[in-house]
């Protein structure tokens, strides 16, 4: 149970630092820096969570990451399906939040805005932006899986995937609002229009997939050192 409310307690923290990142001025006055804010401000949010709640549960903070350390043989099959319903508590609870602050406040943009969505740029076609969190989970949660093998584990495996995560979004923002996380998307999406719940299906399946590649490469022993 404690692994359990750590995953709930990282994931809200996780969803609520960087999406209000997003919406409490992600390309305003409080964050001139835009999409970059925003990429670091997910990224150092991981960090902090991957110290803070990493020892207690592993800080997947995740769905797509649980799946992936499943997969990968490291997860026993009674805690995934919880840690999954703890992550997406965790994010609703985050992007709630977020919701009753800016419907109390002027200054803040609708949650709708930290939405996930491949119309957000209008350039790239469903096909694309589905190939494209596929990907980008498949690269961070084999980073993941790399640098927490046991055999070549580090006290800086927090920094680097919080780094990572921050590259991914660097490069995804542009396409689709950049996911990589089930759970992140699911939150605001609860408190935005059907236009985002729609196509939330994509930012559930698509880092699901990704993921699992992950996950079957790790199991075969491929990051591990000899």
């Amino acid at each position: 149970m404690k692994a359990y409310v750590a995953e709930c307690f990282g994931t809200f923290c996780l969803v609520f630092l960087g999406c209000a990142s997003i919406i409490a001025g992600g390309f305003g006055t409080l964050l001139p820096l835009g999409a970059i804010g925003i990429a670091v401000t997910f990224g150092v949010a991981l960090i902090a969570m991957a110290y803070a709640v990493g020892p207690v549960s592993g800080a997947h903070l995740n769905p797509a990451v649980t799946a992936g350390v499943f997969l990968s043989g490291r997860m026993p099959a009674r805690d995934v399906l919880p840690y999954m319903v703890a992550q997406v508590a965790g994010a609703i609870m985050g992007a709630a939040a977020l919701w009753a602050a800016a419907n109390g406040s002027s200054n803040i943009a609708p949650i709708s805005h930290a939405a996930n969505s491949w119309e957000n740029a209008g350039l790239y076609p469903v096909p694309a932006a589905f190939a494209l969190e596929a990907l980008g989970t498949f690269i961070f949660v084999l980073v993941i899986l790399g640098v927490t093998a046991k055999k070549h584990r580090t006290p800086l495996s927090g920094v680097v995937i919080g780094l990572t995560l921050t590259a991914i979004h660097l490069s995804l923002i542009p396409v689709t609002g950049s996911s990589v996380n089930p759970a992140r998307s699911i939150g605001p999406a609860v408190f935005s229009g059907a236009r985002e719940m729609n196509q939330l299906w994509l930012f559930i399946a698509a880092p699901l997939v990704g993921a699992a590649v992950a996950g079957l490469i790790a199991r075969t022993g491929l990051l591990e050192r000899q």
